[in-house]
């Protein structure tokens, strides 16, 4: 295959954990694809490293101060290089793009992946909260503008996995969830957790946020808000199930029965790649499961007392409108506040559910009214983390 036919992808968020681990894809496999865009956030640092040695067609920081820095370092180079979030929107309609990875953290990543999807990009969807904060609304630009989405989240790339080749509707969508570094905890050993011990996740390396997330189970509750705008289904044909050793990913009940499951180890490359070369599976060097050394698989409900956070996600689920978006801002607070010791582990839902309760509820909210959302959200939230 020539360099013309190599697949052009843009990584929104190339520093990030997914960020990287698609560069590590795109490297194993050179004659296939190429890393055509590179943005981040503030790690221009990475970015320039990262711009270095896969020479992108273009390179883009989110923060503007940290512009002339990446435009200095990278001046030898024939790299295009901006800096702000317009820009970002913007590189993501070139022609040439082919994919757009969407693995920006957060409500930020909304507007890029929107701007993706009015041209018709196919979208390898990482920035879960896109389609928390506004699944009606993507899935509606996605069937207007024919825009693609394949999920790269390991539950839902699992779960495409499963329907692949499937004409029969789900029945049940078996979405499964770790339990994280806290599964066995009390209420009272919860009461005093760490932010040190939340970030010792005990099987997938991740970015701060989304670790902090899954020890909260508000990574779960967003996985089930974004399942029913993936795949059709209504909040009671989704079930969480907590399995500590994170081999099967997820599965699918169809209506004869029949439970269809994705294994494998842990590893985002699977899904990354996955993603990239639908429908088509390529070979790849990443470690192989061995069920002898898996040993037992073992399943659990889920506590909804403990892990308040998912109970609150469903609720915003059966809810709509805007409160999905709320409960996602009033996290995002809450989550930077946990993790600079300004709030206790169980105060961050006390923070969400208080945000649901206050923040201004929209029935049928447009793209401005998230917007609204997430910043009146994120001052109610700050307001009460710091009364507390």
């Amino acid at each position: 295959m020539n360099t013309k036919e190599k697949k052009k992808i843009a990584i929104l968020g190339s520093t990030g954990s997914i960020g990287t681990q698609a560069l590590q894809v795109i490297e194993e496999h050179s004659e296939l694809y190429e890393a055509y865009v590179l943005t981040a956030n503030n790690n221009v640092e990475l970015l320039i490293e990262q711009a270095r040695r896969f020479r992108p067609e273009v390179a883009v920081v989110a923060n503007e101060e940290k512009y002339a820095v990446l435009r200095d370092a990278l001046a030898d180079l024939p790299i295009k290089v901006y800096a702000g979030v317009d820009a970002i929107c913007q590189v993501v309609q070139e022609k040439t793009v082919d994919m757009v990875l969407t693995a920006m953290v957060g409500f930020a990543g909304l507007r890029p992946t929107i701007s993706a999807i009015e041209v018709g990009k196919t979208i390898a969807l990482a920035n879960k909260e896109t389609l928390v904060v506004a699944g009606e609304l993507i899935n509606r630009l996605a069937k207007d503008y024919h825009a693609d989405i394949i999920p790269v989240d390991s539950e839902h790339s699992a779960i495409f996995q499963c329907l692949a080749g499937e004409i029969s509707p789900i029945e049940k969508i078996i979405l499964t969830a770790s339990g994280g570094p806290f599964r066995t905890y009390s209420m009272e050993q919860l009461a005093t957790v760490t932010k040190e011990q939340a970030l010792k996740h005990p099987n997938w390396s991740m970015g701060a946020k989304i670790t902090i997330d899954s020890a909260s189970m508000m990574n779960k509750g967003f996985e089930v808000i974004e399942a029913k705008w993936l795949f059709g289904v209504m909040p009671e044909q989704i079930q969480v199930v907590v399995h500590p050793q994170s081999i099967v990913h997820s599965a699918v009940q169809f209506a004869d029965g029949a439970v269809k499951a994705q294994l494998g180890v842990p590893d985002m490359r699977v899904p990354i790649q996955y993603a990239f070369s639908y429908p088509l599976r390529l070979h790849s060097s990443f470690e192989r499961l061995d069920l002898f050394k898996a040993a037992a698989l073992t399943f659990e409900k889920t506590d909804t007392q403990r892990f308040r956070n998912l109970a609150l996600a469903y609720e915003a689920l059966r809810a709509g409108g805007n409160l999905p978006c709320i409960v996602n801002a009033a996290n995002e607070v809450v989550n930077r506040a946990f993790l600079e010791d300004r709030i206790g582990f169980l105060q961050m839902s006390d923070a969400i559910a208080h945000a649901m309760q206050t923040a201004t509820f929209v029935q049928e909210p447009d793209y401005e009214d998230y917007v609204q959302t997430d910043a009146e959200v994120r001052r109610i939230t700050a307001e009460y983390v710091g009364r507390g």
